[in-house]
């Protein structure tokens, strides 16, 4: 047993999960199964599962380890809340652990209890628990995640929408081609819930025209856009049968509430996200990088967490990111290829972010404009881009300082600053 497992004591628990109910087994460092029993999720199940730890020799200075098949949920919250190491085992590693007892392919919630306290028990190293964040950095993250997902589903709604009216009414789609947002812009909302169909949209007046374009918030070159939008929409298109056209009319609303629902949604969670992020002491490190704003650095933060000891080196936070490539090498055969194996809402955000440092940041647009000289594509090049400046923020966090353009992208790559980034 190496040092790491003799600071945690010599008893290892499993945990099998479920939704109403939870398996726990506990063994020794010999293997010897020393307890196994099922608890409810609730309350009292959890304080009978804290009861057997207490048995078994659980205290302060020698907790012991849980090894369960989830990072989510309350009993795993609870858990990290008695400031025990809980390490969360992909399920697939478990079933593959599960072959090392059982050939016959027999599996329980029991046996897979015991599993999972024997995978700590003889491979404790091999497995990461998960990060000692504060609270706040927690509460960033579910509201982070939450504005991820509502901008997919805003995405989602708008792709569906724009899919629909490319049926029934290319007018409207003409009209907001040229204007960033297109159908998410307000006005273009408020001018399909008005005008659902091209007939309906054909008989708006300018009056009409410009006290729409007022409520949904514009204010300047009223008349203007009134009279572009009215030549548009009265210009000549191929129709639908007088019915049909309806029936795609309210097929419309109904997609049109979905679309404004995920766009009100993506505000709310946008604003609760970078309320709380400004409250963090990171906040000032992180957003001093070049490319990250308030929202995507909530994002950044979200994901890396605030527990400084869960990486080590930026190596780590770089495969973390899947921004570092994976090499591959068997016999004469080596071939180096990006990472797919990664944190995808951290890397999804890191294209946003390196996409925006290429203008914020000179020393970022030349390593990026280097890169497609030795012959990257986009993506590629931008890839390495942001491994570079994920180093730069490893960098900053762990000396708890910020950005400075100068040490990260300096004009000679033989400093110590610029080996470490």
């Amino acid at each position: 047993m190496d040092e790491g497992q003799e600071d945690l004591g010599a008893v290892f628990c499993g945990i099998d999960w479920a939704e109403d109910h939870h398996n726990i087994a506990l063994v020794d460092q010999d293997g010897t199964l020393l307890a196994e029993r099922r608890i409810g999720d609730d309350a009292a199940g959890f304080a009978a599962l804290l009861q057997l730890l207490v048995e078994a020799g659980d205290d302060p200075d020698t907790p012991i380890p849980v090894a369960i098949e989830t990072s989510h949920g309350l009993l795993v919250a609870c858990l990290r809340a008695t400031g025990r190491p809980v390490f969360p085992i992909n399920p697939m590693s478990v079933s593959r652990y599960r072959d090392r007892h059982s050939v016959s392919r027999r599996k329980s919630d029991a046996g897979d209890a015991l599993v999972l306290a024997n995978i700590l028990r003889t491979d404790l190293a091999a497995h990461r628990p998960l990060p000692a964040d504060s609270e706040l950095a927690q509460a960033i993250a579910v509201l982070a995640r939450a504005q991820q997902d509502a901008v997919w589903a805003r995405t989602h709604a708008h792709n569906k929408l724009r899919s629909l009216l490319r049926e029934y009414y290319p007018a409207i789609l003409l009209a907001f081609a040229t204007k960033r947002g297109g159908l998410l812009r307000p006005e273009a909302r408020a001018l399909l819930a008005t005008a659902p169909t091209p007939c309906a949209a054909a008989r708006l007046t300018l009056f009409q025209l410009r006290a729409l374009l007022r409520r949904a918030g514009l204010q300047r070159g009223l008349d203007a856009e009134a009279i572009r939008l009215q030549q548009i929409l009265r210009a000549d298109y191929l129709h639908h049968p007088p019915l049909v056209e309806e029936a795609f009319g309210r097929q419309a609303l109904a997609l049109l509430r979905q679309l404004d629902t995920a766009c009100g949604n993506a505000e709310d969670l946008a604003d609760a996200a970078t309320e709380a992020f400004a409250e963090h002491p990171d906040a000032a490190i992180i957003t001093s990088m070049p490319g990250l704003a308030a929202l995507t650095g909530a994002r950044v933060l979200a994901e890396i967490g605030d527990d400084r000891a869960r990486f080590t080196d930026a190596r780590g936070l770089k495969a973390y990111a899947g921004g570092a490539p994976v090499t591959r090498a068997s016999g004469k055969t080596t071939a180096v290829t990006h990472r797919r194996v990664k944190n995808q809402r951290l890397a999804s955000v890191g294209y946003v972010w390196t996409f925006a440092a290429l203008t914020a940041s000179p020393g970022a647009r030349g390593h990026y404009d280097r890169r497609k000289s030795a012959g990257d594509r986009h993506v590629a090049a931008q890839r390495n881009l942001f491994n570079r400046l994920l180093g730069c923020l490893h960098h900053c966090l762990a000396t708890r300082t910020q950005y400075d353009e100068a040490t990260a992208f300096p004009t000679t790559s033989s400093t110590p600053a610029a080996r470490a980034a």
